[in-house]
């Protein structure tokens, strides 16, 4: 059996500062990850398209400060290929692929309450590994939805989901249809729908989509982020969504109609869904007024750039401006409401003509036609936040897995990643953590968790105790701004973990009565 201080599970954004900083400790670590490399889900998601919906200069690690500014992004917002390149350089740069094995997948941990140890086995020959620390860092958005669909198995083209896209997979002349319009689909959409000879879109939920706004960015640019990084980086700290635009601070009532227009017009062509959605009014999630205002002005859009009425009919949406907000890349024709003024793009829609089965030729729908395709694309995104988590058998104290703490109250956890019941077990990510752009959401944990094991490090001589949240932090926790995630922002956040570490841990034993204050890295 081999063993290990800590071990990470997954080599993205997460895994990899986990390491360089347990590292620092003179911890002996080990990233595990399934996949041949490190890049998370950057790794795995090649589907054409595949942008962050996050401005590249702050899509990325702020705490090497000489990478950030000697780095270069050529585009306002990073492409698959470039962050995955990106990440490869920092893990060279910093030597940390030596303490990494890919192909290696977390089947099982259990904790032993005895040697204080995690036991996992994992897929690769070795056997089994122990560890003092176990730390995830699976992401929110890796876990693949398959709708249940009727028939699939008989389909003649090729199937693929976006999360497992083939390499070199070429869609030109090919006859396609997505599944699917969130965040991906239109990504998707975008990127081939002038590349394919049709493309039908199957959508069942229309969505708000803002155009990126992406383009080539100047020497002048770089240079004027590269002399502010500081000041962008505060912002992002002191901020709700970490995304390093000025939010507003400016009410929808204290605007005249004539403002209220300028504003939705000057936010649409910066770009970004985001800065759409916190850019504009301070209370546009929240005031139901200044919410229908914003989505009037993008279904006004979407009626002047789609042509065909019947097409902008079905690609109006007509709830509230409240999921995740998109950022559509740019292709060659337009973004994304521009792709249904092709010919060969149709849509439709699911809720008037349900998709009945698959079949051999394409799919069928409820009014008898059959789309005849070459490939079928499913967009239908992840089992979200807990996913991952659910579907390998964690199981702490008394053998009690992670899915069956979680049956009851739901996904819950102190701090969004630490649970009561299994010690030295850290979720990054987890649920009930913050809802912002994830690499300083990732950062701004890393940093504490690393704080909280040098802590536990420093507190015996002999053998440090286990690391565990109590119920009733959980319990506290989960009654504040928390659904799936905490809803305080960036800066909330943050509030609340150096609030805790100058506190002594309280809310973690063997820290709950406070009695540590250790400390080893700034949040």
């Amino acid at each position: 059996m081999e063993h290990y201080d800590a071990v990470i599970v997954g080599a993205g954004f997460a895994g990899i500062y986990q390491l360089y900083l347990l590292r620092a400790q003179g911890l002996k670590c080990l990233v595990i990850d399934q996949a041949g490399d490190v890049g998370g889900t950057w790794y795995w998601n090649l589907y054409p398209g595949a942008m962050s919906d996050t401005e590249s200069y702050v899509y990325r690690y702020s705490w090497d400060k000489e990478l950030l500014k000697t780095y270069e992004w050529k585009e306002h917002y990073v492409k698959q290929p470039q962050v995955l390149a990106y990440l490869e350089h920092v893990v060279e740069r910093h030597d940390l692929r030596k303490d990494m094995r890919f192909n290696t997948q977390l089947v099982g941990a259990n904790w032993d309450d005895d040697s204080q140890t995690w036991k996992l086995d994992v897929s690769s020959g070795k056997g089994k590994i122990e560890c003092r620390y176990l730390v995830t860092g699976l992401g929110l958005l890796s876990k693949q939805n398959y709708p249940e669909i009727d028939g699939l198995d008989s389909f003649q083209g090729q199937l693929h989901h976006t999360a497992k896209w083939p390499k070199d997979l070429d869609l030109t002349a090919l006859r396609v249809g997505v599944v699917g319009c969130g965040s991906t689909g239109v990504q998707v959409i975008t990127d081939i729908a002038g590349k394919v000879s049709h493309l039908t879109c199957f959508q069942r939920h229309p969505q708000y989509s803002v155009p990126s706004g992406d383009k080539v960015v100047t020497d002048e640019y770089r240079k004027w982020v590269n002399e502010n990084y500081d000041t962008i980086w505060d912002g992002v700290w002191n901020s709700i969504t970490a995304f390093g635009f000025k939010e507003s601070e400016r009410a929808f009532s204290d605007a005249s109609p004539e403002e209220r227009e300028k504003v939705f017009q000057e936010n649409w062509d910066k770009g970004n869904g985001f800065r759409f959605m916190f850019g504009t009014f301070n209370d546009l999630t929240f005031n139901p007024e200044a919410n229908e205002a914003a989505c009037d002005f993008i279904r006004k859009k979407i009626g002047q750039i789609v042509k065909d009425p019947e097409k902008a009919k079905k690609l109006k949406p007509t709830d509230v401006y409240a999921r995740r907000p998109l950022c559509d890349g740019q292709a060659r024709g337009g973004a994304y409401y521009e792709q249904f003024n092709r010919e060969n793009v149709d849509i439709v829609d699911l809720k008037e003509t349900p998709i009945e089965r698959v079949e051999a030729k394409g799919v069928r729908t409820s009014d008898g036609k059959l789309h005849e395709l070459d490939v079928l694309v499913f967009a239908t995104g992840f089992d979200a936040v807990e996913g991952n988590y659910t579907r390998i058998n964690i199981h702490g104290r008394d053998g009690v897995s992670l899915a069956e703490a979680w049956d009851e109250p739901g996904p819950t956890s102190y701090l969004g990643f630490t649970m009561p019941g299994f010690p030295n077990f850290f979720a990054i990510t987890g649920p009930k953590g913050p809802f912002t752009n994830i690499p300083p959401a990732v950062e701004t944990q890393v940093r504490f968790i690393n704080n909280l094991i040098g802590a536990a490090e420093s507190s015996s001589e002999d053998k440090p105790k286990a690391i565990e949240a109590t119920p009733e932090a959980e319990k506290d926790w989960s009654k504040r701004r928390c659904l799936r995630f905490f809803f305080g922002g960036m800066q909330g956040y943050r509030q609340q973990l150096e609030e805790c570490e100058k506190n002594g841990y309280p809310g973690f034993k063997p820290f709950a009565d406070g009695n540590s204050s250790a400390r080893a890295v700034k949040l």
